[in-house]
Formats: C-alpha cells, structure tokens, sequence
C-alpha cells in the first residue's frame, strides 16, 4: 500500500514543531527530544518521515559545524549515529545486510556501503538511502 503524502498534515506538524536552522545548544536540544519523539512512534506516516528527515538534516549541519568544523559527516557516520540514535546493534543488522561479516566491516569502516546496502539500510532506518553512499 503506498501512502499519499498530505500536505495538509505536514503544514500541522510544521506548525506544531516550527522547525528552524539550529544555531545553539538550546535549539540543538529541542530538536533532538522531537526526533526522539518521532523516532520512536510506530508507524510513522509520510508527514511524519519527512519531518524527522528534516531534523536530522538541521541537526546534522549543526553538529557539523559546531562539534566538528570543517569535517562532514561520512555513509559511516551516518550509520554509527542512526544506530546509536535507534539504539540498533551490529546483529540488529544481519538480516538487512545478509551476513554477520558484511555488519562487521560496514560498522568497522572496512567497507564502503554498496547502493543496494544504502537502500536497504534507508528503508530500515526510515531515512534517504543518500546519507549512505
């Protein structure tokens, strides 16, 4: 069943939400606690994905630029952090990724995520397959 993106809803959530470029602690903090909140509804919808994508866009360049200036995130980073975030260990992801070796060197930086991994990591993680590659 494929959903249908509601504006309508998305405008309520922005609203709600007001989500803005982060430039202290303070704004880190609060959008951190919203994606905490997202991150743990079952069944996101659509709207939803896309605030929680939104988030961790603004969270992700201010930590960027706030903890680590002139370093960008990496597929790798990205992996540690939404498995840090979701609280996902290396077995977690065996059955995404299809072997116990394969997590191993992925989580280890061994390896470069493949596109297929970048797909099936985004759908696991509800996020763009583009933060892995």
């Amino acid at each position: 069943m494929t959903l249908i993106f509601n504006q309508d809803k998305y405008k309520e959530l922005l609203v709600k939400y007001q989500p803005k470029l982060i430039k202290n602690e303070e704004d880190n903090e609060k959008a951190l606690a919203i994606v905490e909140e997202l991150m743990h509804l079952p069944n996101r919808s659509p709207e939803e994905n896309e605030l929680y994508e939104l988030l961790i866009t603004l969270i992700e360049k201010f930590e960027q630029e706030y903890y680590l200036p002139g370093r960008e995130s990496t597929p790798h980073s990205m992996l540690l952090f939404l498995m840090e975030q979701k609280n996902i260990q290396q077995s977690d992801l065996v059955n995404i990724l299809g072997s116990e070796n394969l997590v191993y060197e992925l989580v280890n930086n061994q390896q470069d995520i493949s596109k297929s991994q970048a797909k099936a990591l985004g759908d696991f993680f509800q996020v763009d397959p583009g933060v892995f590659i």
